[in-house]
């Protein structure tokens, strides 16, 4: 019955034109790479779609197929992507120090680390001016876990529920979402608090949240109260009165949930919470691997749009638009506490990530993109929340910047999941009129959309138009 429904809606979404024309494919056929995958590649490494895609090119916004079909990239390779795909600026200056000099290692010194520790630390307040370079987003908040215990030598960690902050058997412990935990002792010294989602937690309304977007929750907070930050705050108080010791190492935090589907706190949430832990003896971590460099769009780091200054500062993903490369950025006295013993990373601010580091910084501030981020972020996420307007199953639209997440509900009073096959559905159709997005939450029920910051308003109307699309079909299969 599946397979002989016609839908009755085309799409009249027309895909902004390219002047890029990719390579001819030349590599194994579609079939042989499946089998590869089958036989060689872990299965745990999982692809999307029911027909996984073959791609083959990406220019900036766009990402091409082995058979040439062209896709906008709303999902940046799990928000890595930050400049756009094989940014020219980027991949000159990767090229050149390809041919000069890939790999000493830190223990010489080499222009590439110090020119880009440089202009990377300068872009954050006083007194977060120390940086150590690392290889990906689990290794630096590995890393700053340790720092923050062995600096404050204490040693329970506070994280959200909800939080993705890696997959090393250190960091585990910090991510608090079932389909990441394996069944292996993890976590000693760590405990996850209430998540305070102002959309699907037991508080929540019309003013919380930073975004031009606010949930439909109605709250009857008066001008500058917020009843459910107070709510979450005595939940936060509760957690430090009876699951930890009177002192603590840390709290780490996203700015606004990643893989949790771009869940944003009720203001002055952390503000207050990094205070509780300060006055236990604890640093405030900031993971910005998802929400750094621009993409928030009023400001250039995520901890900002909180008016806090962490401790310790982890970043990846976007620093490097693609290349393996994350940082750990904290003060003196912090990254002093590390230097009592070795401590050593070989790959780690090697000179071509450094060079890349340093480009990505250029591109992002010669192309305009935090402002970028800003101006069509926001322009998408009010055209988005017409669509939860005009739909009964479109739960949530919430954000900042280009960091957008849509929750999806069989209804928005009881605001329970839409079931998976219907999320599948919709998702697919998006796919094959040509828009990728990426998904989240704990039952994989909101659709993440964090493009590459160089995409334009044009192609915000044809994805919403593609998404629309999408639902509208969703709405007459039902029927």
């Amino acid at each position: 019955r599946q397979q002989k429904w016609k839908s009755s809606v085309s799409t009249q979404a027309k895909m902004p034109p390219c002047d890029f024309v990719p390579e001819k494919y030349e590599s194994y056929p579609y079939e042989r790479v499946q089998k590869i995958r089958e036989q060689n590649i872990a299965p745990s490494l999982r692809t999307y779609y029911k027909k996984p895609l073959l791609l083959h090119q990406g220019h900036m916004q766009w990402l091409f197929d082995h058979e040439g079909r062209r896709y906008l990239d709303l999902f940046a390779g799990i928000v890595t992507v930050s400049v756009g795909h094989c940014h020219p600026k980027v991949t000159m200056a990767t090229q050149k120090q390809l041919a000069r000099l890939w790999h000493i290692t830190n223990i010489y010194m080499y222009p590439a680390i110090h020119e880009y520790a440089e202009k990377l630390t300068s872009l954050f307040p006083d007194p977060l001016k120390v940086v150590y370079l690392t290889n990906s987003g689990s290794e630096a908040n590995d890393l700053a876990m340790f720092m923050a215990r062995i600096h404050t030598r204490n040693f329970d960690i506070i994280s959200l529920r909800g939080g993705y902050h890696g997959g090393s058997p250190y960091t585990l412990g910090l991510t608090s979402l079932t389909p990441y935990k394996h069944g292996v002792a993890n976590g000693f010294g760590c405990t996850a608090t209430m998540l305070p989602d102002v959309f699907r937690g037991p508080w929540g309304g019309s003013h919380c949240r930073d975004s031009p977007v606010q949930t439909v929750r109605k709250c009857s907070c008066t001008e500058g109260a917020c009843l459910a930050k107070d709510q979450y705050i005595e939940q936060f108080k509760d957690t430090l009165n009876t699951s930890v010791p009177k002192t603590v190492a840390g709290f780490i935090a996203e700015p606004i949930q990643g893989v949790n589907g771009a869940v944003q706190y009720p203001r002055n949430f952390l503000k207050e919470a990094y205070q509780l832990i300060r006055e236990r003896g604890g640093l405030c971590i900031s993971d910005e691997v998802q929400t750094g460099f621009g993409r928030t769009g009023s400001h250039f780091w995520g901890f900002q749009t909180h008016g806090v200054v962490p401790d310790i500062v982890t970043l990846a993903k976007g620093i490097g638009n693609g290349f393996p490369m994350a940082a750990v950025v904290t003060t003196k006295e912090i990254a002093g506490s590390l230097a009592q013993n070795l401590h050593f990373n070989t790959f780690g601010g090697n000179p071509l990530a450094c060079v890349v580091g340093a480009a990505v910084l250029d591109a992002i501030e010669e192309d305009g993109l935090q402002k970028n981020s800003e101006d069509v972020g926001t322009y998408m996420l009010l055209e988005l929340a017409k669509l939860r307007d005009k739909f009964e199953i479109v739960g949530d639209v919430r954000g900042k910047g280009l960091m957008i997440g849509v929750e999806m509900v069989t209804d928005k009073d009881s605001r329970r999941p839409l079931p998976a096959e219907e999320i599948n559905q919709i998702w697919e159709d998006c796919k094959d009129m040509g828009v990728l997005i990426g998904r989240g939450g704990l039952y994989s029920q909101t659709f993440r959309i964090k493009p590459p910051m160089c995409i334009t308003k044009r192609d915000v109307d044809f994805a919403v138009e593609v998404f629309h699309t999408a639902l509208q079909r969703h709405v007459e299969r039902a029927a």
